[in-house]
């Protein structure tokens, strides 16, 4: 059996580490501020200190995720980041071996790239596990059986969706779509429809206060940002209903999608899917009437986690626990 000390997670919006034996050690936004410099450009923060810099930084400083979708092709990013969160949890360099959690749908050429990006962070071994299957196993369901999950994770930068059934994914597929891209697409609605401009972090707070899926929630939150015509502070209350036009659009794609994977199924399996429910993970799960919608416009049955955030590490961390169901995952990869 591997000696695995390590479960990553290097989301687009979080990375998260666990260790066996102590638990959730990490979890920081996976953002690097870069400035140029003589040599190109030059770290000046990263986690969860890049972040306090969100939209208070010179212009020439950048602020970026250097994974999308689960892609590292921003590799010496990658790298530098991965190294700095390691360096927090007690890591030694090339003894310590780690499951690396991974989209479901990443071709052989990104998944090169990550353990890449593994081996120059100096880790040992490193086991590539779909997250998908970490969720399911954090939720406490039974994914070496021959009774079929599926698992609907909407992150950061991506929504994956998986078909599990006896350890392995038989169904998998990633949309673009994840909570930044909701971010922004409140941003340009605000500046189209009321002139007002907003940053990110703004973006962020207004979805994750009053943002919600009910086609008449009463919620509204009072921000600050800049008029777009005569460039001075303004303020303005955002009702919900509105917010509703800029956030509806992504999650009737996810429906869409969902539906599509489900109508390319054997019935057998679509029963099975019926009779344990859609789990549903990450952090977009969390917007208010989420349960509702998907009852509404998908048809099929559903359970929204109750630890939305962290269900997939937890279950990675589950994993380093059991290395019988770890060693079935790794055969049938």
């Amino acid at each position: 059996m591997r000696k695995i000390k390590y479960a990553i997670e290097m989301g687009g919006g979080y990375t998260c580490i666990y260790v066996k034996g102590e638990g959730l050690a990490l979890k920081e936004p996976t953002l690097i501020a870069a400035e140029p410099s003589e040599d190109g450009y030059k770290v000046i923060a990263m986690g969860n200190d890049a972040k306090k810099l969100v939209g208070k930084t010179k212009d020439n400083v950048e602020i970026f995720t250097p994974i999308v979708s689960g892609d590292h092709s921003n590799f010496e990013y990658s790298v530098v980041l991965l190294k700095h969160f390691l360096s927090k949890v007690g890591f030694r360099p090339y003894e310590d071996n780690a499951i690396f959690i991974v989209p479901c749908g990443l071709s052989a050429h990104e998944k090169e790239n990550i353990l890449n990006v593994c081996e120059a962070s100096n880790l040992g071994n490193v086991v590539l596990v779909p997250s998908v299957l970490c969720s399911c196993v954090g939720e406490g369901r039974n994914i070496d059986s021959s009774k079929v999950n599926m698992v609907v994770d909407i992150g950061g930068t991506a929504t994956e969706i998986g078909v599990i059934n006896m350890s392995s994914i038989i169904k998998g597929a990633t949309l673009g779509i994840g909570g930044k891209r909701i971010d922004a697409s409140i941003v340009n609605f605000l500046a189209y429809t009321q002139g007002f401009v907003i940053g990110l972090p703004t973006a962020e707070a207004l979805k994750n206060e009053v943002g919600s899926l009910y086609e008449n929630d009463m919620l509204n939150m009072e921000i600050t940002g800049v008029d777009a015509q005569t460039k001075t502070p303004k303020t303005v209350v955002v009702l919900s209903t509105d917010l509703r036009k800029a956030i509806e659009p992504f999650y009737s794609e996810i429906v869409r999608a969902i539906d599509t994977t489900i109508n390319t199924l054997p019935p057998e399996i679509v029963t099975d899917i019926i009779n344990n429910k859609i789990l549903i993970v990450g952090g977009g799960s969390k917007i208010q009437g989420l349960d509702d919608y998907l009852k509404k416009h998908l048809g099929y049955p559903v359970e929204i986690s109750e630890d939305a955030d962290n269900v997939t590490i937890l279950g990675a961390g589950k994993l380093l626990s059991d290395p019988q169901l770890l060693e079935s995952i790794i055969e049938k990869l």
